[in-house]
């Protein structure tokens, strides 16, 4: 469960703060509906830019956003892309939720909103007295320093030293205090071990994703009926809304799946992993490239009980079709030979590393669960190519120039005839086994109890979690009545 008692110093603050700077903080339900936020703050969105450091842009956490830079509102139905066969090679239909159009251009300034909003409207973070610590392979991080920065707080994020060049640009360029972590996204661990070492510093505040139970509260609430908004608005008669697919990272997005279980009971949900650190699969370990999502270890809150299949992807996979979605060369073939629209063509590179990920898992399911055309499978998209323009340049330099032939060949070799290896349907007894990995890193490493690990498993926890939205926007109605605020419009 989320904490959610009242500190009152802290809170009086926060404030003070808010006054001072004319925040004022969005509800998780007006994050799922934007159509209620008022018309005067909508008003003024109209001039603010989607990346602008301005606290206006709390609003623009939401899947609704306009697909515009500047100057966006919102729309009845998230960003998405379906993604066709002639791309897939599969004859289901895989609809894709676009993280490029939050601020940041990243859909995990949502997730750190989750986990910051909580310990904000209660005072237990006091923006007076803390820095916001925001342990991270790559984009938690940088939502949460976006998100201290528009609440005027001083962001620290932890990421690991081999995380591409953009994102540490990026997060200086914002004005955080930027820690690299030796290692690459499989090294979680050495992040641990940083923020352990912060905590003894009472001036830091910690916001671990990987455990923060606001990551999945947000989710479930925002992401999950989001996405089943999508597949409403698109689905023709006899659809079935048959999977949905995620991979780990943080295990956030995957509550996702615990919302659209409840609205879809057949759908089966997937959590993906890379191939070269098969922690779920194998008990495996090591490094890879799918940047943005960390392995070695099963995040804490990863409700695994519900999880009914584990996929790894070759991160050789994600990394060609990387270069293919985001060179002239694979643009040429994209449109010339596989004939796709030049629209279509365009919004491939919305597809991050891990929102590439994110479709091969959907591909794999397909081709394992043999859906048909009337089958769709939902997932999301991290983030974009904007944030990995330096890798498609190494990409470059590791294997030489690019040609139209060698597109073809990547769209064959590493979508097309993807396969149904490296997967394995969980039974109860296989997501128990998955389940116990947590006690290896949070009760040996980081604290927790074997109570409260056994809690996450027999006690129904999650149910609980995702129903505390509620309780959470009554606080932050209750904080933006004391900062006087809205009432001043």
């Amino acid at each position: 469960m989320i904490d959610l008692h009242i500190n009152r110093e802290g809170l009086d603050h926060n404030i003070q703060n808010a006054r001072e700077n004319g925040i004022i903080i969005p509800t998780i339900a007006q994050m799922r509906h934007p159509e209620t936020i008022p018309e005067k703050i909508q008003e003024r969105l109209k001039s603010v830019g989607l990346w602008e450091v301005n606290p206006l842009n709390l609003f623009r956490i939401t899947w609704k956003n306009e697909a515009k830079e500047s100057g966006g509102l919102f729309q009845a139905v998230p960003n998405y892309i379906e993604l066709p066969p002639e791309l897939t090679g599969v004859p289901c239909r895989i609809i894709a939720m676009v993280g490029k159009w939050f601020p940041t251009g990243c859909h995990k300034v949502g997730a750190s909103f989750g986990c910051l909003a909580p310990r904000l409207v209660t005072g237990q973070f006091d923006v007076k007295a803390h820095k916001a610590v925001w342990p991270s392979t790559g984009n938690y991080c940088r939502g949460g320093a976006f998100n201290s920065a528009l609440l005027g707080a001083q962001g620290v994020a932890i990421l690991p030293a081999e995380m591409s060049r953009e994102r540490f640009d990026w997060l200086r360029e914002i004005g955080a205090e930027v820690i690299a972590t030796p290692g690459c996204e499989s090294n979680v661990k050495e992040i641990f071990d940083k923020t352990n070492e912060l905590k003894q510093d009472p001036h830091y505040m910690i916001f671990n994703q990987f455990e923060e139970m606001g990551n999945p509260l947000w989710h479930y609430n925002v992401t999950g009926n989001a996405l089943a908004d999508v597949f409403e608005t698109v689905k023709l008669p006899g659809d079935r809304f048959a999977g949905a697919c995620f991979t780990s990272g943080s295990a956030g997005t995957l509550s996702t799946g615990d919302r659209l279980k409840e609205l879809y009971p057949h759908l089966k949900l997937a959590v993906g992993e890379a191939l070269q650190c098969p922690t779920i699969l194998e008990n495996g370990f090591g490094g890879h490239r799918i940047e943005g999502i960390g392995d070695k270890h099963i995040p804490w809150i990863h409700n695994v009980k519900n999880t009914d299949m584990v996929i790894d992807i070759d991160d050789e996979d994600s990394q060609r079709l990387l270069r293919l979605f985001n060179t002239p060369e694979g643009r040429t073939y994209l449109k010339e030979e596989l004939r796709l629209a030049p629209e279509l063509v365009e919004q491939l590179t919305w597809l991050g590393i891990s929102g590439i990920a994110n479709v091969l898992c959907c591909i794999k399911m397909a081709k394992y669960y043999e859906f048909t055309s009337r089958d769709v499978v939902g997932t999301v998209l991290t983030d974009s190519a904007a944030m990995y323009q330096s890798r498609i340049g190494e990409l470059n330099g590791e294997y030489g120039a690019y040609t139209v032939h060698e597109a073809a060949l990547d769209h064959g070799v590493h979508m097309l005839a993807v396969k149904t290896d490296s997967m394995q349907e969980l039974t109860y007894a296989d997501r128990k086994r998955v389940h116990n990995l947590k006690y290896y890193t949070w009760v040996e490493q980081q604290g927790k109890t074997v109570e409260e690990l056994n809690a996450l498993w027999y006690e129904g926890i999650w149910d609980a979690v995702h129903a505390q939205a509620k309780d959470l926007d009554e606080l932050i109605d209750a904080f933006n009545e004391a900062t006087g605020l809205l009432k001043a419009l």
